[in-house]
């Protein structure tokens, strides 16, 4: 576990190398879950050859900001922060917030993990990235690409019309009304909208590997969301 007065420094603007970044990310207070950026896919292979598609994630390192407790706060979480901002553009609550987890600034991630037993769990320590194993069951929570607006057909799946060159009815989205009783839009009825950039929750994702020394994790299959995007990974 780190100083409680060291200032933090994650790299994230500064450039900090692959290596360096994952030695910050190996000791540390071990969570019930963790945070990071999803990378993109690739594929490993098993004990037995298989070839398993995995999503890679990398974790930057994380500090304890703020521990939640039942009779302060209501309920029990542990607070944590990532890649320390500029002065121009932290303010000054932010500042004040942070500096005990050894931030001169404001931090651009802020996150909150859920957590029962809080025994060795400090404002300042590090997070570790063994915090998850390999073989571990976790929860995924992202945020998923944005489509756009979209029509009825591709937002919701609808059949459609006939193709056909004497149809005039292909990717509209029917009626949406009624007679002039209720004379209304039911409520609830899919139109066309905007597409996608919503909170998404994938369970029962298996932890393939972690690379602690540089700050790696593989997770078994597909992840919600763009490259770059923040996941949030919590045991079953």
């Amino acid at each position: 576990m780190s100083d409680n007065n060291q200032t933090v420094d994650t790299g994230g603007a500064d450039g900090e190398s692959q290596a360096t970044a994952g030695a910050n990310t190996q000791s540390g207070v071990k969570l019930n879950g963790l945070f990071a950026h999803k990378m993109g896919m690739s594929q490993v292979y098993g004990d037995n050859g298989e070839s398993i598609p995995v999503t890679v994630l990398k974790m930057e390192p994380w500090v304890v900001s703020q521990v939640k407790t039942k009779e302060k706060d209501g309920y029990t979480a542990v607070q944590i922060a990532s890649r320390p901002k500029k002065a121009a553009n932290s303010s000054k609550a932010e500042k004040g917030h942070l500096k005990n987890a050894g931030f001169e600034n404001g931090a651009h991630f802020v996150k909150e993990l859920r957590l029962e037993n809080l025994d060795g769990v400090e404002v300042g320590a590090r997070v570790s990235i063994e915090s998850l194993t390999k073989g571990d069951v976790v929860r995924i929570t992202s945020t998923s690409k944005g489509k756009g607006f979209q029509g009825s057909v591709r937002r919701w799946n609808f059949a459609g019309g006939p193709a056909a060159h004497g149809s005039k009815f292909h990717r509209q989205p029917g009626s949406s009304g009624n007679r002039t009783w209720p004379g209304r839009v039911m409520p609830g009825k899919k139109f066309p909208g905007h597409l996608g950039a919503e909170t998404v929750t994938v369970r029962n994702v298996r932890v393939v590997d972690v690379l602690a020394s540089e700050g790696i994790l593989l997770v078994k299959g597909p992840v919600p969301g763009a490259r770059n995007t923040l996941v949030k990974l919590v045991k079953e």
